[in-house]
């Protein structure tokens, strides 16, 4: 009886404590490595390792605000086993002799077999880290001991499945596959063995395999999860989006947004706001940049990462539009307001230059040089403020 109002105590707490173990993010296995490599072999899986040193500035940073977000830790606990590694105690210096680590933090995707996929030294933000775990994703082919059997014919459900499924993690086309599958068993889809082929078979909303999935979503969600249903429409909605961007049809943009808030509503104007301003950003309509830029600043305005996002992108890219530079600085200004970050200063900072507010911009920057200080951020940092004091003109900063 004591330990079961103990437990209970214990879960309470953990759903109710901020910060708590149920927080979003990358969920790092607990194992030793030998059972991390088991446990992706049993999953074929990928490994990423944050390969650390508990006194390394950027590792922390990269502890403290990239592996804790929502969106990172969607993307990697879906598609690895995730392990940190401290090279300086426990395992570390033995994972080292076969793994060795010049620079912290090394960020590692090792296959279950110990191969090293892809291995980068440096920090990453979340974007950047979520790009380098796609790329692993896409270097790792397992198709080829599915193919000859496929083409001397077979097609059974197991075969068919564990096909797609390596397909899709190479980066490589399964609609054919999946399709050609389909069709002969169009009126088979209530069974489990082909409602999971056609879970995953959904690549992208622009097709008929996502009307397939729509119509037997109920019975994939029983299945699956809803859970799990809902990420496969998000993430196919997404592709038919990067097909929109890649080849700039505006057709693709708004069918990507009508099938997110015909399916998803509660994420569809957050999909949208960004899918408008992706696609119209590096368009020649004015008009249209503008509205997309309005709208995203509408949609995320408590959020201040995406706020100093926008801000950012428009200076990066010298927008052609000039009022998008005036919503540049109403998101850069919102962004310091919630929350008065060196690189949200920076990024004031660079907007107000581009406007020639060159007085402002200057006390703008000396406030996020002195965040950055204070927040011991390091030289590097300090040192791309102090440049752009000088391109501002600040008279203590520009040397005889």
């Amino acid at each position: 009886m004591k330990r079961s109002i103990i437990m209970m105590f214990i879960w309470v707490w953990m759903w109710l404590m901020p910060g708590s173990m149920v927080a979003q993010g990358i969920e790092f296995f607990r194992g030793s490595w030998a059972e991390a490599l088991e446990e992706a072999r049993r999953r074929e899986k990928i490994i990423f390792v944050d390969a650390y040193a508990q006194w390394c500035g950027p590792c922390k940073r990269m502890a403290r605000e990239v592996f804790p977000k929502e969106e990172v830790g969607a993307f990697f606990n879906k598609h690895f086993i995730n392990v940190k590694m401290d090279m300086e105690h426990g395992e570390g210096p033995t994972f080292g002799q076969k793994y060795p680590v010049t620079a912290y933090p090394t960020l590692f995707f090792i296959d279950y077999t110990g191969e090293v996929i892809l291995q980068t030294r440096g920090a990453r933000d979340a974007k950047g880290l979520i790009e380098l775990g796609r790329k692993a994703l896409g270097m790792i082919d397992r198709s080829a001991q599915y193919t000859a059997r496929y083409e001397e014919g077979d097609r059974s459900p197991e075969l068919v499945y564990q096909y797609i499924k390596a397909l899709n993690q190479a980066g490589k086309p399964s609609l054919a596959i999946a399709n050609e599958y389909l069709r002969e068993h169009q009126h088979e889809l209530d069974k489990e063995e082909n409602l999971r082929i056609l879970f995953e078979a959904l690549v992208r909303a622009d097709s008929r395999i996502f009307d397939l999935f729509v119509q037997h979503r109920s019975q994939l969600a029983q299945l699956m999860g809803s859970e799990a249903v809902q990420q496969r429409i998000e993430e196919a909605c997404q592709r038919t989006l990067d097909q929109a961007l890649e080849y700039r049809s505006e057709d693709l943009l708004e069918e990507a947004k009508a099938k997110m808030k015909a399916q998803c509503p509660k994420q569809a104007d957050v999909f949208a706001a960004r899918a408008d301003w992706l696609f119209w950003r590096s368009q020649t309509d004015q008009k249209a940049c503008y509205k997309a830029a309005k709208q995203y600043v509408r949609v995320f305005f408590d959020d201040a990462e995406a706020l100093d996002r926008l801000a950012q992108d428009i200076v990066s890219r010298e927008v052609d539009a000039p009022q998008c530079l005036k919503v540049a600085e109403k998101s850069a200004r919102r962004a310091v307001a919630l929350q008065p970050k060196y690189n949200y200063f920076y990024t004031l900072a660079r907007v107000l230059m581009a406007q020639q507010q060159n007085e402002e911009a200057i006390e703008v920057a000396q406030r996020g040089l002195k965040e950055a200080q204070d927040s011991e951020m390091g030289p590097a940092v300090e040192s791309m403020f102090r440049r752009l004091l000088r391109q501002l003109g600040a008279p203590e900063y520009i040397k005889g």
